[in-house]
């Protein structure tokens, strides 16, 4: 399956609770958004409101290159992954975001459609947000602007770190990173991703994958099934992986940290 189809093949949203959140701090301590969970609490009794729950499934495609966005989204336990796709279908993932983040950081950056795809990675649950909603209260400048700006500067640096790694570092430490990128968002040490997805998000050749990911079986780091990824040895995988994982989870925002400057 190519990234275009995948993109054509777009699963449906399925609301898991009403738009309107009876108890959403509830939900939260279950399964939280960093970002939301730290704001402070005169700014999350305004925004909780306007907060809807959905269960993203695996392929989901949130918006598309060029797109005006309608909502932001908050994972909580789903993994969306941030893809550029050329015009000859080929494509790469730039970010990955979790449960530490948002999707949909062009819209309060510039209002200017999104040059990305959002792609459900690992399906999940997330909390939505109306942009119109969001842009009222990033535009006054307060607590939860400065934390988007915080957590935006992290992202970029994601982006940067991951053109880098693609560049400069063996396809074996690439998969690696993107193995021990989903796996800092997942609760499990399995990941349910196949080697044409793997293929599509590095940018490279099905082949290779599997080649790289047969070498990092042999060494004892994964085991590999039809769909799935189990992770065997993650201390071996960080001895294995590049400096950029590294590099990305030092950088990444501290929620808390940016709450604490508002």
């Amino acid at each position: 399956m190519t990234t275009m189809s995948i993109l054509r093949d777009q699963a449906p949203l399925r609301n898991i609770l009403p738009s309107r959140v009876a108890a959403p701090v509830s939900i939260l301590r279950k399964g939280k958004n960093s970002l939301l969970e730290n704001l402070p609490q005169d700014v999350w009794e305004r925004l909780s409101p306007h907060l809807e729950m959905v269960e993203l499934e695996k392929g989901t495609v949130l918006f598309e290159a060029g797109t005006t966005l309608k909502h932001v989204y908050f994972p909580i336990s789903a993994i969306i992954s941030l893809l550029h796709i050329m015009e000859s279908g080929a494509s790469a993932q730039t970010a990955m975001v979790g449960h530490e983040g948002i999707v949909g950081v062009s819209f309060f950056m510039s209002g200017e459609p999104t040059s990305n795809h959002a792609m459900v990675l690992s399906s999940g649950c997330a909390l939505r947000l109306k942009v119109s909603v969001l842009d009222q209260e990033f535009n006054n400048g307060g607590c939860f602007a400065k934390v988007l700006l915080r957590y935006t500067q992290s992202l970029l640096n994601q982006m940067a770190q991951t053109a880098v790694c693609n560049r400069h570092h063996s396809l074996e430490q690439q998969l690696c990173r993107l193995i021990l990128m989903c796996m800092d968002r997942l609760p499990t040490s399995q990941i349910m991703i196949t080697h044409e997805t793997i293929s599509n998000l590095l940018g490279v050749r099905r082949e290779g994958v599997t080649q790289a990911a047969g070498k990092l079986q042999r060494m004892g780091l994964i085991s590999c099934t039809r769909g799935c990824v189990t992770v065997l040895d993650r201390d071996g995988m960080e001895d294995h992986v590049c400096e950029c994982y590294e590099d990305i989870r030092e950088k990444n925002v501290n929620p808390a940290r940016s709450a604490a400057y508002c």
